[in-house]
């Protein structure tokens, strides 16, 4: 399970990285999309560059994966970040989901690995400190 995960966060960390970094850089050409509702929200987002703190967030989340540093605080901005891509695919863009739900499972791979980093943020009442 071990080299699953390292591979897994590996692919998700370069995914991230790269669409991230295209977000800025525009090296993958992508077509607009069909439903006019999802053209509004992007232009929105453009124009209020709202977006370059998404991208900025998937290019930290990306390269802390793809260094092995600081994993558990990747996956936390990660997992926002996949919200709202898998949120967008199921309102205005069902056709495109599957990369959204592939980084999801690579998402849940890397985190099955690190799930003990989350043992406090998953507890109903956690212990206080100090």
């Amino acid at each position: 399970m071990k080299i699953v995960s390292v591979i897994a966060r590996y692919l998700l960390g370069l995914m991230f990285t790269v669409f991230g970094l295209n977000g800025f850089l525009h090296f993958i050409h992508q077509p607009p999309p069909a439903n006019p509702l999802a053209l509004q929200f992007f232009t929105a987002v453009s124009a209020s560059h709202f977006a370059a703190f998404f991208f900025a967030i998937q290019v930290l989340g990306g390269l802390l994966l793809l260094s092995g540093f600081f994993v558990p605080l990747a996956l936390t901005l990660l997992a926002a970040e996949l919200y709202n891509i898998l949120a967008f695919h199921l309102t205005m863009a069902p056709e495109s989901i599957a990369p959204a739900l592939v980084a999801c499972v690579l998402w849940v791979l890397v985190f099955l690995q690190y799930r003990n980093s989350f043992n406090d943020v998953l507890a109903a009442r956690p212990a206080a400190r100090g």
